[in-house]
């Protein structure tokens, strides 16, 4: 709908020609702008008109309380079933702050949200078949569990930028269900006023990317790496911004022409899990310091699970 309504205006209104490299890439940053925007607003208003039924401060109990990495893990699942990329998942991640959840715990959910989401598993599926897909899906919410363990056991609160994600807020009490409502939409209104900026950057990279960063020139470079393909593979996908769509065929094109299975699967995850765009819009919630953990924990857990599907690959 969104998408119909965004072709409509460039290319009937405005009449562009759909066929420009530069038209579609504005296509792209205007379509991802009013999404990103729209699910910022409608999650933090929802997630903070529930808050006013659920204290800060019991959210934090309930959650904390879980053992063995619970609480990632559920985190994982929820971001599995969610089917957002790597920049639209950011709002649900802020949101979950705001409400007290810890940051281990709301960064599983960050990286599995892209990482895995219906969309990618039904492309895996038509692709690969369904036993690749399953093991692709597993890991994902692997990779999410175990590294918001990592990153929560790190203790990194102290590099999130204090006037977006507070660390406390004050209770409030709510006399009725329209001061709920309007709570939720104050705290969607300040929070959107902080970011927005950092979204327009974050897209209009991805959107600089986007189209014009040839297939094969990908495929050149992961084929040639030998030995270090897979972390290759993960350091070419990470500045690379776009759907699922576009993301599986690369992959299966290098798994055909003899590029190892976990190589390409390495390069697909670093693309849906990570991007410069998600990294310029976190800067407004967090410091560069805590970005670079996060994205490089990511992409060793990565590299990891690629390495093991090639081992995996021979030894079947």
């Amino acid at each position: 709908m969104l998408q119909q309504a965004v072709d409509w205006i460039l290319y009937v209104l405005i009449r562009l020609n759909p066929e420009d490299m530069w038209v579609k890439s504005l296509n792209f940053f205007v379509y991802d702008c009013i999404k990103i925007m729209l699910l910022l607003f409608f999650m933090i208003a929802a997630v903070g008109f529930l808050r006013t039924y659920l204290p800060q401060k019991k959210v934090k109990n309930l959650i904390s309380k879980g053992r063995f990495g619970s609480g990632n893990a559920l985190a994982s699942l929820f971001g599995a079933v969610t089917p957002f990329c790597s920049c639209s998942s950011i709002p649900i991640f802020i949101s979950f702050l705001e409400a007290g959840v810890p940051l281990g715990i709301s960064f599983s959910f960050l990286i599995t949200s892209p990482l895995v989401n219906e969309y990618l598993v039904v492309l895996m599926l038509g692709f690969f078949g369904w036993k690749i897909a399953l093991a692709y899906v597993v890991s994902g919410i692997l990779i999410g569990t175990i590294s918001g363990i990592v990153l929560g056991r790190m203790k990194l609160e102290k590099h999130l930028v204090k006037d977006l994600v507070a660390s406390k807020v004050k209770e409030v009490k709510h006399d009725g269900i329209k001061s709920r409502i309007r709570f939720g939409l104050d705290e969607a209104v300040s929070i959107i006023r902080k970011l927005w900026v950092w979204i327009l950057v974050g897209v209009g990279l991805g959107a600089a990317i986007h189209n014009y960063v040839p297939s094969a020139v990908i495929q050149g470079i992961v084929e040639k790496g030998g030995i270090l393909a897979v972390p290759i593979a993960v350091l070419v996908g990470v500045p690379m911004y776009g759907s699922c769509a576009a993301i599986v065929p690369i992959a299966v094109v290098l798994f055909e022409k003899g590029v190892p299975l976990g190589t390409a699967l390495a390069f697909m995850m670093a693309t849906a899990a990570l991007s410069l765009p998600e990294a310029v819009i976190l800067r407004r919630a967090m410091k560069l310091k805590l970005i670079m953990i996060f994205f490089g924990i990511v992409a060793l857990a990565i590299i990891a699970t690629g390495f093991i599907f090639n081992i995996m690959q021979i030894a079947i």
